[in-house]
């Protein structure tokens, strides 16, 4: 551990404890749905800043203007996260992920903190997965053993290409040589990480595109996301969009991808998810099995469930107004339930993205409703060849995986 400066905690008034009582209680009434068990659930810790904001990037991140306020947001964090405990009292943690932004900008001992405050808050499972969110730009050999002996036990670094020509592109803060560092600093302290790149960049050839994955590959990660560089609304990309690869190209380097990945060994269990034997992410598989998790920080969402509702939450986006909407004992922005309309949708949004499918039973468990609420979609999925199921597994056929936008839209009622 590292030795800070002990700080108190957030005083919570007697106020804002009973309004949170009040909510949880709230929650807990008879309602459209029954739930016999509820999910796993995780924790989000969200970290608004980082260096220089990507032009690609539609996350909730802001560019560090001078020094971040992070013992304010440290102190905000904790009490966001103790005004949340009533709507999870007794419910273990089997995941946390601290995302950003760039949480590795983070001091050594402001990583220390926030973990020593996680942990005496919340009930962690004895073999709880970490992942901290990680820029090669940042890693510095001390910081990151500091990071892992507060308690990082898996590490997720944001390569997106060891080839420097691309990564000025997509306005990255480190080069190539950046990328084989972290690597390296990575196996050094760590057992579990996973490396983010990104594919059909501005002007990638395919054989630019396999020289990055082998190389990715040479460096053995256990975990490997290999994303198709996507133009998202509301990014200086969309407004300024660079030439990239067409769909054609596109499809020969995700072919590439899945030979490449399948002959070094890595199982690929989600659309951009590649792992080895026993090291898939147990954080955003219970996502896609539409498992619970609480959101704390600017920006951040949460989907909890209750045994006759499942809510949703986002907290406040800008840090400022997060950290006034905090103070006030109030981070929450948005808070509704959602509707038996949309929960076959949401589910069916998050579980097909699995390679292997789901669970039939798994769909009744996660929304308390019958299999035959998604009975027409079903149906009309498996006519048009996107959709496999039996008595005991539904998953996307080979088609359905290269067209998984339209076989999710099947699943969207009006």
């Amino acid at each position: 551990m590292i030795p800070i400066k002990p700080v108190a905690p957030v005083a919570i008034s007697d106020g804002k404890r009973a309004d949170a009582a009040q909510a949880a209680n709230a929650f807990l009434k008879p309602g459209l749905i029954n739930l016999a068990s509820l999910p796993p659930l995780s924790l989000y810790v969200h970290f608004p800043w980082c260096v220089r904001k990507c032009p690609y990037c539609d996350f909730n991140s802001h560019e560090v203007r001078g020094d971040f306020p992070e013992r304010d947001y440290l102190d905000a964090l904790r009490s966001d996260l103790e005004q949340a405990l009533p709507l999870i009292w007794g419910r273990k943690i089997y995941t946390i992920f601290i995302g950003g932004g760039t949480p590795s900008l983070m001091s050594a001992a402001g990583l220390d903190r926030l973990m020593s405050d996680i942990r005496t808050l919340l009930p962690l499972d004895g073999a709880v997965e970490i992942t901290m969110e990680a820029n090669p730009g940042t890693f510095e050999a001390d910081k990151f053993r500091s990071y892992r002996a507060s308690g990082i036990n898996r590490l997720s670094i944001g390569i997106q290409s060891f080839d420097s020509r691309y990564l000025e592109k997509l306005g990255r803060i480190h080069d190539g040589g950046d990328a084989r560092r972290a690597v390296e600093i990575a196996h050094a302290n760590f057992d579990n990480f996973n490396l983010d790149l990104m594919y059909a960049l501005p002007g990638q050839s395919l054989a630019d595109a396999r020289a990055d994955i082998d190389t990715a590959i040479a460096m053995a990660p256990p975990h490997l996301s290999l994303y198709h560089l996507t133009l998202e609304p509301n990014t200086y990309f969309a407004k300024f969009p660079p030439a990239v690869p067409d769909d054609d190209q596109s499809a020969e380097m995700q072919d590439m991808i899945e030979a490449a990945t399948a002959d070094a060994g890595y199982g690929h269990y989600e659309v951009s998810a590649y792992a080895q034997p026993n090291r898939r992410a147990r954080h955003n598989l219970n996502y896609w099995q539409f498992g619970d998790y609480l959101g704390i920080g600017a920006g951040a969402h949460s989907k909890l469930s209750f045994p006759h509702r499942i809510v949703r939450q986002m907290r406040f986006k800008q840090p400022k107004a997060y950290l006034d909407a905090v103070s006030k004992g109030a981070p929450v922005q948005e808070e509704f339930e959602v509707g038996r309309d949309a929960l076959g949708f949401e589910f069916m949004l998050n579980a097909l993205r699995l390679v292997d499918g789901f669970d039939v039973n798994l769909f009744s468990e996660r929304t308390g409703l019958s299999i035959n609420a998604i009975e027409p979609a079903l149906n009309r999925a498996e006519t048009k060849g996107l959709l496999y199921r039996d008595h005991r597994v539904i998953k996307p056929t080979e088609l359905g995986k290269r067209f998984l936008n339209d076989l999710q839209e099947i699943f969207l009622q009006d």
